[in-house]
């Protein structure tokens, strides 16, 4: 990889930049739009957002008017956990295609697997919510499907009804939270991992260990995440609402960390928190 629009392969063969820009908590409005037309004249090809994040509108407003043509990015949302059956889901994705200001979409997951409503019977609310994701992927409304904050327990029920495996798994990815099962699950069955708060929610500005191997390789401890998260061979999905930090954030490839600084940073479990259980989410 020598820059973040250098791209990794799903199972079915379309091509993802390895770094994209991720929105979560950036507040809708002016802030996101100026966020994401920060991060397209930076560079970004790949923009990551969702219904739960409540900026949909705003992403697409910066989309639409940033000049950048829309087959160039790469547009990720995911459905809102209150639309996991066959007719929700297909609803939902006609409003984020509104909201997106698009006509389709590069990749749609289920953003989380055990939402409360369906508490009693998630399995059958995923196996109906993915045979929508794979209408509209085969209809080529969707070029890639896949979920977010999966573990194996929920892809091997998906599995049982699935005709199509997910192509993707968002999960959070940081120093001291690798997921170690759920890593190795998903690489078992070509399923490309996806990193959100890559930077820990911002905790991981604080822990002196980053902040030494800032120093050691001379970068930021921003840098220092996403070269771990690519080194780690996951796709980080770094967000800021800072012009000068977006740009910062792409420069992350003339520089290699060193092994066993890799597996210092792996090491430092919980340093800056851990991923929520999805079977536990109040939500």
């Amino acid at each position: 990889m020598n820059n973040i629009n250098d791209q990794y392969k799903l199972s079915n063969g379309v091509g993802i930049p390895c770094v994209g820009f991720g929105t979560w908590q950036t507040p809708d409005g002016e802030t996101a739009v100026k966020a994401v037309f920060a991060a397209l004249e930076a560079g970004y090809r790949h923009i990551d957002t969702a219904e739960g994040y409540e900026n949909e509108g705003s992403v697409g407003e910066a989309v639409a008017n940033s000049g950048v043509p829309r087959q160039e990015i790469f547009l990720t949302s995911k459905l809102n956990n209150k639309a996991h059956s066959y007719d929700d889901a297909m609803a939902a994705f006609e409003q984020t295609l509104k909201e997106l200001k698009t006509e389709d979409l590069d990749l749609v997951l289920i953003h989380w697997p055990n939402p409360i409503k369906y508490r009693n019977c998630w399995q059958k609310a995923n196996a109906e919510t993915w045979k929508a994701f794979e209408e509209l992927y085969r209809a080529g409304k969707i070029r890639a499907i896949g979920v977010s904050n999966f573990r194996p327990h929920h892809l091997e029920e998906l599995a049982k009804t699935a005709e199509i495996m997910p192509m993707v798994n968002q999960i959070r990815l940081c120093p001291g939270c690798t997921q170690d099962e759920v890593v190795d699950y998903c690489r078992s069955k070509n399923i490309l991992l996806e990193a959100y708060s890559p930077l820990g929610v911002g905790k991981i500005f604080e822990i002196p260990e980053m902040q030494k191997l800032a120093e050691k390789y001379d970068r930021s401890v921003a840098q220092i995440c996403i070269r771990w998260s690519l080194q780690n061979g996951w796709l980080p999905l770094p967000k800021s609402v800072t012009p000068s930090r977006i740009a910062e954030n792409t420069r992350v490839f003339d520089f290699t960390i060193s092994d066993e600084d890799v597996k210092l940073i792996a090491g430092l479990t919980g340093c800056a928190g851990l991923a929520r259980d999805p079977d536990d989410t109040p939500f």
